[in-house]
């Protein structure tokens, strides 16, 4: 349903925008946190810059039927493509500054003021360096991973790598119930077989897509799996499911250490 990103036409077209260059390995911005810092280091990799992606999209409309339960695949095809502008640019900056992958992205919309339906799509992320061999994707490219970095420290420790940061979506409009039905329903405690089905179906396409993501990367699974949903600035039956997660891949052999119990000292007031 939809189509790859083209990380190579992105990276030329976004080189001239944004005047990319490689940064000095002597100095770097990231969105890490001082543990996640201490912890990418540990687990071998160094962090090279800030890279960020962005795309301003005008979402369009589609009429659903009034009392139809169904996917509404034009602003769905809209919002995943905004997406995906957005991640190819980060990752075009990614390969720019030489990077083996991108770690603790984060990606988020943004309604502007400028126009109707009128949304600005901003990923943001660390590129990192490995400095024990290259951790590319089987097509050349930086991992992405929405990890954090004490996340991806355990999971390099277990013998797996990130792949790629994968997502699906569905923007379904859920039907309304007829007149008669919702007077039948009235004081009771009873379920509605409608809605119920209709929000199962749509959280269970944004999965699939995400999950047909993940095989593509050629991993062997996906962790830290979210499914949001929200309505956008569009009728309340209409509503976004949207499920990213980081698909991995197995590389070796499980090397993290047994935990152990750690006891806080306590200093003792003296009398």
């Amino acid at each position: 349903m939809f189509e790859s990103r083209n990380t190579d036409q992105v990276r030329t077209a976004n080189a001239g925008v944004q005047g990319s260059k490689p940064a000095s390995r002597d100095f770097f911005t990231s969105d890490l946190s001082t543990k996640e810092f201490a912890s990418i280091q540990d687990a071998g990799f160094e962090p090279l810059g800030l890279v960020v992606g962005t795309s301003i999209y005008h979402i369009g409309f589609q009429r659903p039927k009034f009392t139809q339960s169904q996917e509404l695949e034009t602003l769905t095809q809209a919002m995943y493509h905004a997406r995906d502008l957005a991640m190819s640019r980060l990752e075009a900056e990614a390969s720019a500054l030489g990077a083996d992958g991108v770690v603790g992205i984060n990606l988020t919309i943004g309604m502007q003021q400028w126009g109707e339906n009128l949304a600005e799509f901003l990923a943001v992320g660390t590129a990192v360096k490995s400095n024990g061999g290259s951790f590319l994707t089987p097509s050349g490219r930086p991992f992405t991973s929405d990890l954090s970095g004490q996340d991806l420290w355990v999971l390099i420790k277990t013998g797996y790598r990130p792949m790629a940061f994968v997502m699906g979506n569905c923007v379904y409009h859920v039907g309304y119930q007829g007149v008669k039905a919702a007077f039948s329903q009235i004081g009771q405690n009873v379920e509605l077989p409608m809605f119920t089905q209709a929000l199962y179906s749509a959280r269970e396409l944004a999965v699939s897509r995400m999950r047909s993501e993940g095989m593509d990367s050629g991993a062997n699974g996906i962790v830290g799996v979210t499914v949001t949903q929200s309505c956008q600035a569009w009728d309340n039956h209409i509503i976004e499911f949207f499920a990213v997660g980081t698909s991995v891949a197995k590389m070796g052999e499980r090397t993290a250490a047994s935990p152990t119990q750690v006891l806080p000292l306590i200093d003792f007031p003296r009398y």
